[in-house]
């Protein structure tokens, strides 16, 4: 059932049919500011990254739908200030269908046509027990037929590499990231991973179950051990045993810590692009730095293909 919305959105790039045009997409994703301080830093970033003309721009959702306004407001400066083409997240926790299709709604007269529908976590506490909203939906593939059907938008999907940290095991998790797919998801993005191989095997799996939908690898370059520590919670899987032993034959120096990460993330993008990859999406955390110089360590023709 169509929302009352319009039928065709203004004639944005679909990200869908981006991620399916043969060249790598070379994306980055940044979360909504909640000061001052923080909104600077968001739009430094983005004005620094905006000169590597991306393919898109994704701006997330805080846990429990806490930053559901700031996210439009700044998708929808990201839209009309600057010439990147942003894609919202959207999640289902704390938010009854009325509240999801208010906020599509915006979306939509915003002129956003992309989105990234995922069920979410818990406010406080991304392990705690997930608790359905009483007038809203249970899983993301509800999430995603309520956006399709409000108008013409490209829907992605979040994949997870190891496996979503709720599923019982692998197998189950790839039966359920396909059947999000088949419920009209357009591409799918992957929690961040730090092992190639990771991604490949999620691939892999997905399409010896019959699903065909493109899955971009989502990263983040190591700058710090305090990113290792909370890999488990940021990825759902654990840090991969021989990495973790180079950062930690350099744990002591900062500046190598960094510079290890910066090479092994870049060389890790260098491999996915070799094996494939529809695409790369930074998770930048607001800082440009970081991304600029894994950009610079990649191949030159990988550089050019993806911009």
């Amino acid at each position: 059932m169509a929302l009352g919305l319009p039928s065709r959105l203004p004639a944005t790039p679909a990200i869908g049919e981006l991620v399916r045009g043969g060249a790598p997409t070379f994306s980055f994703e940044f979360f909504p500011p909640k000061t001052p301080e923080g909104e600077r830093l968001l739009w430094r970033a983005i004005r620094e990254l905006e000169s590597l003309r991306p393919s898109f721009v994704s701006i997330t959702y805080g846990a429990g739908g806490t930053t559901r306004d700031t996210t439009v407001a700044v998708t929808e400066r990201v839209a009309t200030e600057t010439t990147l083409l942003p894609m919202a997240h959207l999640t289902a926790v704390n938010h009854s269908v009325a509240e999801l299709r208010n906020v599509i709604g915006r979306l939509a007269g915003a002129g956003i046509r992309n989105v990234l529908a995922v069920r979410g976590d818990p406010p406080g506490d991304p392990m705690g027990e997930w608790v359905e909203h009483p007038s809203g939906l249970r899983y993301a593939e509800d999430l995603v037929r309520l956006v399709k059907e409000a108008g013409d938008f490209s829907v992605g999907v979040a994949a997870f590499p190891y496996k979503h940290p709720r599923s019982a095991d692998v197998e189950t998790d790839t039966a359920h990231f396909v059947r999000k797919c088949q419920s009209g998801a357009d591409f799918a993005i992957t929690q961040m991973f730090f092992d190639a191989d990771d991604y490949l095997r999620l691939r892999d799996r997905v399409v010896a179950a019959g699903g065909d939908t493109p899955i971009v690898p989502g990263v983040m370059p190591v700058t710090r051990m305090a990113t290792i520590e909370r890999s488990s919670q940021l990825s759902g899987a654990p840090f991969p045993p021989a990495l973790l032993a180079r950062f930690e034959a350099v744990a002591g120096d900062e500046a190598s810590v960094r510079e290890l990460g910066i090479e092994t993330c870049a060389d890790m993008c260098a491999r996915l692009l070799a094996e494939g990859v529809p695409g790369i999406h930074f998770i930048t955390l607001n800082r440009s730095t970081a991304t600029r110089e894994v950009w610079q360590l990649l191949a030159p023709s990988d550089v050019a293909a993806a911009a």
